[in-house]
């Protein structure tokens, strides 16, 4: 995997590398040295099959037994269902606990592929190429596994770190621009909560990243995975930290939950929850007006909403704020913006504000 950069996941005896260049997957050998016993499933969708899959295969060693297992494309599909079908490829292909699990997708596939690494007997090695720039920015780094439940989004799910990530940015040439603008919510998110620097960096080169210059898009995910990495080495099990980097998802979620899988894309709907978390730092005297509508502006110009759906009422997205996972027994649990590049946790947030700023939203 020649002309790569390399951020490095600190996490003792369970430090990963990721792999971030332009056309790492027509080199993928040195994969091969990530990989544990003779036995590789792959796991992917019925879209990026036909892009992607014989590649990944070609790259494989011959020692290996190679078996694939196609789930449906999109949000809907990520369910215990489905996991119980890797289950199945898994059983009926007598994969032993030396067995590697390929995750060859968006962050759903990543996600999925790693709750079942982490459950199929007690734990199994998995590796992460991700197909989509949200999954190359966010969810494929860190190690949060897991499904969706019809009243709430991964509620079910384990932190389970991978043995490598590569993200190959040539394959974002193929995604969908709403997916690219999906992926820019969460590039925008680091800048926000701990980076005001890199925040005015996407300010100033947005239009390359939505254009999809190479050079702009490899420092966007280079940048985002060492942010996370950082956070994730200090907080692995978001006790505290690593709860920052889900600004904006609280409400973002209810939107997902409230509107159904896969109606909203993830990071659209983290867009909304984005302006609206801003919004409500700025009505607790935190956050400037100006930085609220730098924030909007630099969602816009990503090809992002930031305006919630109508049709979700205002007690309905509350209910589903109330399911969220990060909860605890003071309430509702924000992550807020001091300013642009500094978030905090906050715990027990008024009710009738929080109502006030999803009903202006």
């Amino acid at each position: 995997m020649s002309d790569r950069q390399k951020v490095t996941v600190e996490l003792g005896d369970r430090s990963y590398p990721i792999f971030i260049g332009h056309g790492l997957l027509n080199n993928l050998r040195e994969i091969n040295q990530y990989i544990a016993g003779k036995q590789i499933l792959i796991i992917t969708n019925d879209t990026v099959e036909p892009l992607y899959l014989e590649t990944v295969k070609a790259a494989l060693n011959n020692k290996f037994t190679v078996i694939t297992h196609i789930i449906q494309d999109g949000e809907r599909f990520k369910t215990l269902a489905s996991i119980e079908q890797i289950y199945s490829a898994l059983l009926e292909n007598v994969c032993n606990r030396q067995v590697t699990l390929i995750a060859l997708g968006g962050g759903v596939i990543g996600d999925m592929t790693g709750f079942a690494a982490a459950t199929y007997q007690r734990g199994v090695n998995f590796i992460q190429i991700p197909t989509t720039l949200l999954a190359q920015v966010d969810s494929s780094v860190g190690g949060k596994t897991g499904v969706n439940h019809p009243l709430g989004k991964n509620m079910i799910g384990a932190f389970y770190q991978p043995r490598c990530v590569i993200s190959d940015t040539s394959v974002l040439a193929t995604l969908p621009d709403n997916e690219l603008s999906a992926g820019l919510a969460e590039v925008i998110k680091c800048g926000v909560i701990c980076d005001a620097e890199f925040f005015t960096w996407l300010e100033r080169n947005i239009e390359a990243l939505v254009s999809r210059a190479p050079e702009a898009l490899a420092k966007a995910i280079r940048v985002s995975c060492e942010k996370k990495a950082q956070i994730v080495k200090m907080d692995e099990r978001e006790h505290g930290l690593r709860a920052t980097l889900n600004f904006g998802h609280t409400f973002g979620h209810a939107i997902e939950a409230g509107m159904g899988y896969g109606t909203w894309l993830h990071g659209e709907a983290v867009s909304v929850g984005m302006c609206m978390a801003a919004n409500l730092s700025n009505k607790l005297g935190w956050l400037s007006v100006d930085d609220v509508s730098r924030i909007k502006s630099l969602c816009i110009k990503a090809g992002l909403p930031v305006d919630r759906p109508k049709d979700l009422s205002a007690d309905d997205f509350l209910q589903y704020m109330q399911r969220d996972k990060k909860n605890t027994a003071a309430g509702i649990r924000l992550i807020l913006l001091k300013s642009v590049g500094e978030a905090v946790v906050y715990d027990g947030i008024d009710t009738s504000l929080m109502q006030a700023v999803i009903e202006e939203g």
